[in-house]
């Protein structure tokens, strides 16, 4: 293992990647807590990720082009399928629990203004355990994406086991009555640690549940002996208790590059999704050019930046990551987590609590409840609380 570490770990970072494993082994329940060495942190923070989703707004804006239940159901695959390449191939594993805000825009592109705009709102809600908050919208075409996320991290086998705790709701208020989505998040392995190259597979399912319809989404990625990176297949079929009958279609491929439909059967929305070529493709994402967020602005209300927006914040660590300065990025990363550590002992101490400037926190979903219930076969209630994006937060927040 040494001779593999040393080629993939800088040199100075070697003892603290040695180390590093064996406190991830010798931990047998949550890895949160654990500081990862800084040459494999992502010089982006964790309250970016949500910029992924936002990544090809064209995409995102095509689902409100859709001309039927059908055709809406599988235009959301698509961009669902789309934004994977970005979220877990693209990073690496980052961690930190600093209270941070971010905004961002992606403009319509000037030979196609009717695509509309999309904006990004990011909110760290919680610091211990860390939540982060967002919604994604596009007015001009009535689409809005809601959702949180937080991670339980666990080791086995030589992986890191990292379950996505959260979900998102997407409202396409462009059909009459608006329709609206329940995305569930998959599982991740982090495999490549004992060679210092971590790599992560999406493993177990996920679901895209509404507009009378019911996506599976099977994840399977390389194994020991077989087995083909990033794999996936979905199942879009018509809801359970809809009495929809004889429309399926079945999705395989790789998330990181070409998908294709192996059956489809009952329905006639395939031909508003397909990708022209000699092949029956379902979606190429290699074709896509990925559009990096154009613009950092204030919120909605006209909101500046202020010093938990995250690359403010972020700053130093970023540098230093970036520019091999390991000894940095660690060293701040470390001043940002103590200086955050303190503001949660003095919130203790005055018996305060962090207030939330765009989210309310809510103690369930009704709405993935309901949704939970059409799935095939219907899916377990989540156990974890959810947030509540505010459309006029109060000003004495702001």
């Amino acid at each position: 293992m040494s001779e593999a570490v040393g080629e993939a770990v800088p040199a100075a970072q070697r003892g603290s990647w040695s180390s590093f494993l064996k406190s991830i082994a010798s931990v047998s329940g949550d890895l949160s807590s654990l500081t990862a060495p800084p040459f494999i942190l992502s010089p982006v923070s964790l309250t970016e990720f949500p910029a992924y989703w936002c990544e090809h707004p064209d995409v995102f804006a095509a689902i409100a082009d859709a001309p039927d239940a059908e055709a809406r159901a599988l235009a959301v695959l698509k961009w669902f399928v789309t934004t994977l390449k970005g979220q877990y191939t693209s990073r690496n594993e980052s961690m930190g629990s600093e209270k941070k805000l971010f905004y961002g825009t992606w403009p319509a592109p000037q030979a196609n203004p009717a695509q509309g705009t999309t904006t990004l709102l990011v909110e760290q809600v919680s610091h211990h355990p860390p939540i982060t908050a967002y919604v994604i919208e596009n007015k001009s075409k009535g689409l809005r994406l809601t959702g949180h996320n937080a991670q339980k991290t666990s080791f086995s086998s030589g992986s890191i086991i990292v379950k996505q705790i959260g979900h998102a709701v997407l409202t396409v208020s462009s059909t009459t009555p608006p329709t609206e989505y329940l995305l569930t998040l998959p599982k991740l392995r982090i495999d490549g640690l004992w060679y210092g190259s971590p790599y992560i597979e999406l493993t177990d399912s996920s679901h895209i549940l509404g507009g009378g319809f019911s996506t599976s989404i099977e994840y399977k990625g390389k194994g020991y002996f077989s087995g083909k990176s990033h794999s996936f297949k979905a199942h879009v079929l018509p809801a359970a208790g809809t009495g929809g009958s004889g429309t399926e279609h079945i999705v395989e491929g790789t998330w990181h590059e070409r998908s294709r439909f192996t059956k489809s059967s009952g329905g006639h929305a395939k031909q508003h999704v397909l990708v022209p070529g000699p092949e029956e493709l379902f979606h190429d994402v290699t074709r896509d050019a990925k559009r990096e967020v154009a613009a950092i602005t204030g919120g909605a209300d006209g909101d500046e930046r202020g010093e938990f927006e995250t690359r403010k914040l972020w700053a130093a660590v970023a540098r230093g990551i970036r520019e091999g300065d390991f000894e940095t990025a660690s060293r701040e990363k470390s001043r940002i987590e103590n200086e955050q550590r303190q503001r949660r002992r003095d919130e203790q101490a005055a018996g305060t609590v962090w207030a939330l400037k765009h989210f309310e926190h809510a103690p369930s979903d009704p709405l993935y409840e309901r949704l939970a219930r059409i799935a095939r076969p219907p899916l377990v209630p989540p156990t974890e609380d959810a947030y509540v994006f505010l459309e006029n937060p109060p000003k004495t927040l702001v």
